[in-house]
């Protein structure tokens, strides 16, 4: 059985949108393992992202054959990551080290409801969306759903820990305030 759900209306975003090669530029993972195909849209808010890897036989996350519906959060945790990069190079001042973002850690997700078993066996494109509610200097909550069309494939939130500058941390660790 297969929940239909509104989906997010995607904001008409002045920044263009990326494809592959730039989105992996912005986050850690590489090769096979970015999973993400294009951002269609964002914002200081929220993102909209495609995914066609959730059907290749090789994907990274498969296991026993199959993509469980779980390795959704991966996607949606790369939006996340791409997000993030984004909004630190749009208020970064050109030339400055800020351009180069702050890494960010999942280190919780909650409220997550999978509405399919698995991803592999679902034929449409995947629409990621992840949209900042809250945060500060230190950690993000985000909301995050996975649509196939109009059906909600999983949804939930998740905790982005970001990590202390270099100079804060060694500071810190020579205790320093």
């Amino acid at each position: 059985m297969t929940l239909m759900a509104l989906i997010p209306t995607p904001m008409i975003s002045a920044p263009p949108a990326l494809e592959h090669g730039e989105i992996m530029r912005r986050i850690p993972h590489q090769g096979r393992m970015c999973l993400l195909d294009q951002v269609t849209s964002w914002d200081e808010s929220q993102i909209f992202c495609q995914a066609t890897s959730h059907r290749a036989i090789d994907n990274p996350l498969r296991a026993y054959g199959r993509l469980g519906a779980a390795c959704g959060i991966e996607y949606a945790a790369q939006a996340m990551a791409v997000h993030g990069a984004l909004i630190s190079e749009s208020a970064a001042v050109p030339g400055s080290c800020a351009a180069e973002g702050t890494n960010g850690y999942l280190v919780s997700v909650r409220g997550v409801t999978l509405y399919v078993d698995r991803l592999d066996d679902v034929e449409l494109d995947l629409t990621i969306h992840a949209e900042r509610s809250s945060g500060d200097a230190a950690s993000i909550l985000y909301g995050f759903t996975v649509h196939a069309g109009p059906a909600l494939l999983l949804s939930g939130r998740a905790v982005v820990i970001l990590e202390a500058p270099a100079q804060t941390s060694t500071a810190l660790s020579r205790g320093k305030p």
